[in-house]
């Protein structure tokens, strides 16, 4: 028998209205997190509710897994986009960043950096539509690399933005701003400053090393640069595989939680290096198990761990009470936050770069944008007036060198490939014309010092460009630079014995003009090349477009305007140990004897002068800013870019530098024209660390003000008092 049940209508209207209703308020609550009229901590809280402690747990590892039942899909936080979006194919190829430095123009750092964010944002969008959750594709970066390169024989010191923590903080937030837009709640790309923060070598002992280093070097030099970029937004920080003062960067109490967190205030996200962790206990040996790590490493207030050791260990951390999930809690909340700003749980009509597709990839402005930013940084060494090469008077030039035509010179480290590389060879032959006869040959080997091709033919042309120099893979990562013998670091400041050997027997072939252009990422010993050229130009690693540039400025198209952010030195052994972090006797702020090339040099085909339009003021009280305008006038025939240096003089006091960079500007003029430009530094910015006190003060005292067109070469000088 069926027993049929009789509703009334109208409850079974209600009955089903509620069950609606239900459902609509249970898809509500579970999309909470999805909803962008909410806050952004209002949505991470409600995904952090809604995950279980294995998830949270698993969401901290780099490589983190799918979460399905949130419909939230894997993601890998490992990516990076140094120089261009790298390891992940098609990619704009820019100048490596140590040539990026030297172009010594913030808003050519940004516009580079917007230009890849644009390119990871199309890439990050067509891999998603593939349904690719892979490594290198997604849209938070690792970089940039914003050490000190206190040592020329560092490998890795070519990522960074030279010796100056000035220039290296006024660079680095230009590319922060570039890779994360301008809306702090909506990231086009999240960056992360690294490597927090006593980090520049050497490399073969990065996971052991313990790098001695007093409070006042400490502040002064290898802190500055991540404090900019922390005051200037920075979503995230990494911290790095060495110890410091014997605590290991990735759970110092000191750098990560006094230092960064409760002084500077940092409320980003904090990564490892990878296996920085494993590092711990394994080399370091400061913790005896990788239970006990993971431990650490949530309580210093790590959120992303580059291996798997807090993904396998921190349930086990757990169980022994060594932690609790209000501290995973902790850890995860801020990797959500990031996730959030990033838009990755919003509806793919609501983000604003949604239509970014293969068009944005490699496209003509970016690819003139490389160019532009490879004019910028190539740097005239010497000149003895056979530059620029006049078309007219060209008919055929021998293109030389084992680097001329190397595909590595150009990428350097961490880099993207392009269909647009175009090789120093290459851009020869774009630019000389058909009517000029360009010859090519690869002259020599790096180990071959004997046999070199080349040389006779050379002597029937007009003129011979000789690149020589190194390549990543003698300077670089541990791992990577495999033809380093150091672990990726030099020995010394020499270029190839084989390079030098062929361009001595070069100039005793003929006495043509020969131009040698050095590729490197570091300082080397140019001054074992210049007894034999004509001009020396320093081209660095610079991207896919290394070649037309350096054929523009050859051919006086543009005007070589690049500055040095390092210090050429004579020898290295005019420096330290390369193991010692102390600043004495290093860097053009405490070098004190003769060198090859001072921090700021650089040659141009016109000469420019300096005038005071209005001088800064003989007494400053502290909290006032210095102001004042300088005019800078192009004297000579050719339209140029320069970079006016201001440099500061302290009292005569124990550890005061012997002259800081406290402001620069880049500017274009035409052919006899001026330019007048303002300046104005923040009597704050002059203050020192008093290691009696552990506090920053203002000293008292006579100043001098020194405008300047290098370190070595003041034009300007002003003396003033701090009252």
């Amino acid at each position: 028998m069926k027993i049929k049940l009789r509703v009334p209508k109208l409850k079974t209207a209600l009955f089903i209205a509620g069950i609606m209703v239900l459902s609509t308020n249970l898809k509500a609550q579970v999309e909470k997190f999805r909803d962008c009229s909410l806050s952004i901590e209002e949505r991470a809280q409600d995904l952090l509710s809604k995950l279980t402690l294995e998830e949270k747990i698993s969401l901290i590892g780099f490589n983190s897994p799918a979460v399905d039942r949130l419909q939230i899909p894997a993601y890998n936080w490992w990516n990076e986009g140094l120089h261009g979006v790298a390891r992940a194919g098609l990619a704009t190829v820019f100048p490596q960043a140590i040539a990026l430095a030297s172009t010594f123009d913030p808003d050519m750092a940004q516009s580079v950096a917007d230009a890849i964010s644009t390119e990871g944002r199309a890439k990050h969008n067509l891999a998603i539509a593939q349904g690719r959750h892979i490594q290198y594709m997604g849209i938070n970066y690792w970089t940039p690399n914003i050490n000190i390169f206190r040592d020329p024989r560092w490998g890795r010191g070519q990522e960074t933005y030279g010796e100056d923590p000035f220039l290296t903080g006024k660079m680095g937030t230009a590319f922060v701003k570039g890779l994360q837009g301008t809306d702090e709640d909506r990231y086009k790309i999240a960056a992360c400053a690294k490597h927090f923060a006593v980090h520049s070598g050497p490399e073969a002992l990065r996971h052991r090393f313990d790098a001695i280093v007093d409070e006042k070097d400490l502040r002064e030099t290898y802190l500055p640069a991540f404090k900019t970029l922390v005051d200037n937004g920075v979503s995230a920080i990494m911290c790095a595989y060495n110890r410091v003062n014997g605590e290991p960067c990735c759970t110092s109490p000191t750098l990560l939680d006094e230092i960064l967190g409760k002084e500077w205030g940092f409320d980003g996200q904090l990564t490892t290096d990878c296996g920085a962790l494993e590092d711990i206990y394994l080399r370091h040996k400061s913790t005896p198990t990788s239970v006990e790590v993971a431990a650490e490493a949530i309580k210093a207030g790590i959120n992303m761990d580059c291996s798997e050791l807090i993904q396998k260990d921190a349930m086990e951390a757990i169980n022994k009470g060594l932690i609790t999930e209000d501290d995973i809690n902790k850890s995860i909340y801020k990797n959500i936050i990031t996730q959030l700003k990033l838009g990755m749980y919003d509806k793919p009509e609501e983000s604003p770069y949604a239509t970014f597709g293969a068009d944005s990839i490699n496209n003509q402005y970016h690819v003139d944008l490389a160019l532009k930013a490879a004019e910028k940084s190539m740097v005239l060494l010497k000149n003895n007036g056979i530059l620029p090469l006049k078309r007219e008077e060209i008919g055929s030039l021998m293109v030389a060198g084992e680097n001329a035509a190397n595909f590595s010179t150009l990428a350097a480290n961490y880099h993207g490939v392009s269909g647009n590389m175009v090789t120093y060879i290459e851009g020869l032959v774009n630019k000389s014309g058909p009517s000029t006869a360009v010859q090519y040959d690869l002259g020599c080997s790096y180990a071959d010092t004997a046999h070199f091709g080349g040389t006779w033919a050379a002597s029937f042309t007009d003129a011979t460009i000789l690149v020589l120099g190194l390549t990543p893979l003698f300077e670089g990562e541990d791992g990577d630079a495999f033809l380093s013998e150091h672990g990726g670091d030099k020995a010394d400041l020499s270029i190839p014995k084989a390079h030098l050997a062929y361009l001595k027997a070069m100039r005793a072939y003929h006495d043509k003009p020969i131009i040698v252009v050095l590729t490197s990422g570091s300082a080397i010993d140019v001054k074992a090349v210049e007894p034999y050229a004509d001009a020396v130009i320093l081209a660095w690693y610079s991207g896919e477009q290394g070649g037309n540039a350096l054929a523009n400025i050859l051919y006086g198209d543009v005007s070589p305007s690049g500055r040095l952010p390092l210090t050429f030195y004579n020898t290295i052994e005019d420096l330290p140990a390369y193991e010692d972090y102390n600043m004495s006797n290093r860097t053009y702020r405490y070098f004190t004897d003769e060198v090859a090339y001072p921090f700021g040099f650089g040659l141009s085909y016109t000469d420019f002068n300096y005038t005071w339009k209005q001088k800064p003021a003989e007494r400053v009280k502290a909290g006032e800013d210095i102001t004042f305008n300088v005019t800078v006038e192009n004297t000579g025939e050719y339209d140029s870019d320069d970079v006016v240096q201001v440099y500061v003089q302290y009292p005569d006091m124990e550890r005061m530098p012997v002259k800081e960079l406290k402001a620069f500007k880049r500017t274009s003029l035409k052919a006899h024209t001026s330019n007048n430009i303002e300046f104005s530094i923040d009597t704050d910015d002059l203050q020192k660390w008093d290691l009696n006190k552990s506090k920053w003060k203002l000293y008292k005292g006579n100043y001098k003000i020194m405008v300047s067109k290098n370190a070595n070469e003041p034009v300007l000088v002003h003396n003033f008092v701090i009252k």
